[in-house]
């Protein structure tokens, strides 16, 4: 996936995020009329208006007169299904696991220094990677 450029955050923002965030959590062509009333936008016309910004950028592109996503834009997310995850999910999940397993099964009989530090990198590390996830849901660049 392709981190977000200059040009892509201009056209990614309000509604016409919401409107890629749509057709890019369907997978599927979509037509005017299933944008406008998914999103609940008040006339056909202002999904028009927003899947042609998009169109334009080069995100979209038309099938069969319907709209499916021609390019994935969104930074640091990787779409599983229908899904849109932070990256750094996978690297919390990986840090607690790794927290988890020093603190339970590498556990030494007289606790060192050496694993003392490491258990609070470890700790930092997941710490850092949970709180940027959680930021990352929380802006609704998702």
């Amino acid at each position: 996936m392709k981190a977000v450029g200059s040009d892509d955050d201009a056209v990614l923002r309000g509604t016409t995020l919401e409107v890629y965030r749509f057709l890019l959590k369907s997978g599927k062509p979509l037509g005017v009329r299933a944008v406008q009333r998914a999103l609940n936008l008040s006339s056909p016309s202002l999904a028009v208006y927003h899947l042609s910004k998009l169109e334009d950028a080069g995100l979209l592109m038309r099938q069969n007169g319907d709209y499916v996503v021609a390019r994935v834009v969104l930074e640091d997310v990787v779409k599983i299904s229908r899904f849109l995850i932070p990256r750094y999910l996978f690297y919390a999940l990986f840090a607690l696991a790794a927290l988890i397993l020093e603190l339970t099964v590498f556990r030494p009989a007289f606790l060192t220094s050496g694993y003392f530090f490491a258990t609070v990198i470890i700790l930092v590390c997941a710490v850092a990677f949970c709180f940027e996830t959680a930021r990352k849901w929380q802006r609704g660049k998702l």
